[in-house]
């Protein structure tokens, strides 16, 4: 993290000492300064879209600093809705994409919003509804990387020849995304090598005009002690745009990004309740867990976050601790081998580079702990509460008992 863009130590004390602990904070200068580093980094003629999913709380937010919003699901579609998110700036992607979805979303915004087409049966949806409205829909054909995600490129230049029959059906563009957590910056000039020579043929020999590339890059995220990235650095940025720049094909780009946007804002914080030592092992129990402590889903105490301890500084001899939740797993474990010092019952360990995907992919009902409430910073809008800490339990019971008499 860049120096000047953490927050104080105070403000951390501040919030625990206000909301309890577990707790998310997200510290909305930090996503500013972000979102600004990246645009500078990739030129102002290459858009931005941020996939929500990454962390929908901070969508509001976003969609001020980017040309778009990536929705998945319906659950996003109605965040967003909520939100007030304009439509002209909601990007509908997803995997699955149910009949009554796609009309209720049509039915909702219509053809203010962009389509990813996954399946030809998706464009038949496509197809129908536009048909019966007589309204234009601007679709994005998404390419495979072999997985389930997409067509082949034989099924786009179908999909895009069906398209092509229908006056309402537009193919604005083409949907790409391989991966995540992308390390080499060869990765992703390689992948635009390919969808360069992809949208030439499209050009040359399908005689289609594509002028839109959607790409998501993958940019890794550093979230460990030595594990660097040089895509997420301002030189593997730059090194993307020159390769976009490269692109024989003419046309505009957007980059699409979650994590990269949004995990140096997040932190997540969690009291020590114990402190104990099993043989060797140095252990301090929290009163979270790795249910809601996810990096990249692979934390697993295999490798060492950014944590620091408060209230106060790290002082005096430091030991190798291992950190372990309230869950009754022994995969339980935040981290292994950190170095600390005056751990004790009552402080706090905060872990930096949260703000993506960790408050969102745990294991959330496990065990029916509470969710941890979540709250945002900002030097302007100073504390907002933006989820309550909220009990599961009623989530793992039946919601009504039936007694059943045999007659």
């Amino acid at each position: 993290m860049k120096k000047g863009t953490s927050m104080k130590k105070e403000q951390l004390e501040y919030a625990a000492a206000r909301y309890g602990t577990p707790l998310y904070i997200f510290n909305m200068d930090i996503l500013k300064k972000q979102a600004e580093r990246l645009k500078q980094a990739l030129g102002e003629e290459t858009g931005l879209c941020y996939a929500m999913k990454a962390n929908p709380f901070l969508t509001k937010e976003m969609a001020e600093y980017v040309d778009r919003i990536e929705v998945c699901s319906m659950g996003e579609f109605e965040i967003c809705r909520r939100m007030e998110i304009p439509p002209e700036k909601l990007f509908i992607s997803g995997v699955l994409k149910k009949k009554e979805d796609i009309y209720h979303i049509l039915d909702t915004f219509g053809e203010k919003c962009r389509y990813t087409v996954e399946s030809v049966k998706q464009l038949h949806y496509f197809l129908e509804w536009s048909d019966a409205h007589m309204k234009v829909l601007r679709l994005y054909p998404r390419l495979t990387n072999g997985s389930q995600f997409g067509m082949d490129e034989e099924t786009v230049r179908s999909v895009i020849s069906i398209a092509n029959m229908s006056p309402y059906l537009e193919i604005e563009g083409i949907h790409y995304f391989s991966g995540t957590q992308k390390r080499r910056t060869r990765q992703f000039q390689q992948e635009l090598e390919m969808l360069d020579r992809l949208l030439q043929k499209m050009r040359e020999e399908w005689k289609v005009q594509i002028r839109h590339l959607e790409y998501g890059p993958g940019t890794a995220v550093p979230y460990f002690r030595g594990k660097e990235a040089r895509t997420y650095t301002d030189e593997g940025l730059a090194e993307l745009r020159e390769a976009i720049r490269s692109m024989q094909w003419k046309g505009n780009v957007t980059i699409e990004m979650g994590r990269a946007f949004a995990a140096e804002c997040g932190y997540y914080l969690t009291e020590i309740k114990d402190v104990k030592k099993n043989g060797d092992i140095n252990y301090c129990i929290v009163d979270g867990g790795n249910h809601q402590l996810n990096y990249d889903g692979q934390i697993k105490g295999m490798y060492q976050p950014e944590v620091q301890l408060i209230p106060g500084d790290q002082r005096g001899p430091r030991k190798l601790w291992t950190v372990c939740g309230a869950l009754c797993t022994m995969n339980d474990v935040l981290c292994s081998n950190v170095e600390l010092s005056d751990v004790r019952t009552g402080r706090v360990l905060v872990f930096e580079r949260t703000g993506a995907y960790s408050s969102m992919e745990g294991m959330a009902l496990f065990l029916s702990h509470a969710l941890p409430a979540v709250v945002s910073y900002g030097r302007e809008q100073g504390w907002n509460v933006l989820r309550q800490n909220k009990p599961t339990y009623l989530w793992n019971m039946p919601e009504k008992t039936v007694e059943y008499t045999e007659k």
